[in-house]
């Protein structure tokens, strides 16, 4: 039965060649208890490749709140997450990322704790799904802390955060040309903005970890470029790019853990480090490109 009480919602999911992963979100977000009537999810296929976009068509054809969007003029998630804004009709723009799942309570407790709340970020917690790699332990053991992200940084990751539209149409929508951060750029826009952020620590998704060596470096490549790229078109807000980089937000070993082995929590220190360098190794090519293109 339709709650016309209950705001409406629009669960975007962006996603590039993950058929697999996309199939596990949408079967998880179809299955919410949140009213059908007040819910629309809308994943955005972002130039797949392989049979991604065939399986979210197949969910649109058995799930009349499942509508397929495309981005294939921009390669970029940011890209991708602009287009679902754009297609969307709901009052509370919710994002979450292809290969997430959740409870079925999962959205009708995040909306219940927005409440009036402009901007919100949930619980995450990073599951082992495959097999226990010495790559996978590691991510599990580096926190996903979404709390200290919002007090000390102004954002959520746009894998676990819940915006009104009103707060999309006032500050703009993600930059599309950032690679990474863009989900802290337009969280400290919305915070310069004056708008209150929470965090709802009772909604939880569930994240499964990147198992092996060569996704951790693909992605802290990823980040360090971004980091850059923060700096080069926002000097005004991030400092303005500058050699050698302080590659902020590196994920480290959560010390509270009591898992695994003396040795393993040894190997870890040593990934958190080396990662750390990943990161500003990716920091340092797009500042490579960032000085030869303004020596032009």
């Amino acid at each position: 039965m339709s709650d016309p009480d209950r705001p409406v919602v629009s669960v975007i999911i962006p996603v590039y060649n993950d058929p697999k992963g996309i199939a596990d979100t949408l079967s998880a977000l179809t299955k919410q208890t949140y009213p059908d009537e007040r819910l629309e999810l809308l994943p955005v296929d972002n130039g797949s490749t392989d049979r991604t976009r065939e399986v979210i068509r197949q969910f649109a054809a058995d799930n009349e709140i499942v509508e397929l969007v495309v981005e294939d003029e921009i390669q970029g998630s940011y890209a991708a997450r602009n287009a679902g804004i754009e297609r969307a009709s709901g009052e509370i723009l919710a994002f979450v990322d292809a290969d997430m799942y959740m409870d079925e309570t999962w959205l009708e407790t995040a909306v219940d704790a927005a409440g009036d709340a402009p901007y919100i970020g949930c619980n995450v917690e990073l599951v082992v799904d495959g097999d226990a790699t010495l790559a996978a332990k590691f991510d599990a053991q580096t926190a996903f802390p979404v709390e200290r992200y919002i007090a000390e940084q102004q954002y959520a990751p746009t894998c676990c955060l819940l915006v009104r539209r009103s707060v999309v149409e006032d500050v703009g929508p993600f930059d599309a040309m950032l690679v990474s951060g863009g989900d802290s750029e337009f969280g400290n826009r919305v915070a310069q903005a004056g708008y209150e952020q929470q965090f709802a620590s009772e909604a939880t998704l569930y994240h499964p970890v990147r198992d092996s060596f060569s996704s951790l470096v693909k992605k802290e490549l990823r980040v360090g470029r971004g980091l850059c790229q923060r700096q080069e078109y926002y000097p005004e807000r991030f400092g303005r790019p500058g050699i050698p980089p302080r590659p902020s937000g590196a994920k480290s070993v959560n010390q509270n853990s009591t898992q695994g082995s003396s040795s393993e929590q040894v190997l870890f220190a040593i990934l958190s480090t080396a990662m750390t360098g990943v990161r500003a190794l990716g920091y340092f090519r797009e500042y490579v490109r960032y000085v030869r293109g303004n020596a032009r």
